[in-house]
């Protein structure tokens, strides 16, 4: 699993954490920042999933030439 999928994550949660916080709060400016970390963890979570998802693709293909050869 690529690393930027558990920054993702962590990051997700932390926005949500955030988001709660500044709604119980009554602080706009922290809900704003936890919607933004959600944001960007939902980003680097799908950039992760992507670079997984090539690596695969490599691996599959290496070993489907190493079959025919």
């Amino acid at each position: 699993m690529d690393k930027k999928r558990v920054q993702g994550k962590l990051d997700e949660l932390v926005g949500i954490a955030k988001r709660k916080t500044g709604k119980l709060t009554g602080s706009t400016h922290l809900q704003v920042e936890g919607v933004a970390q959600q944001v960007k963890g939902k980003l680097e979570s799908a950039l992760g999933q992507a670079k997984d998802a090539v690596r695969d693709a490599k691996k599959g293909a290496v070993a489907g030439s190493k079959r025919r050869g």
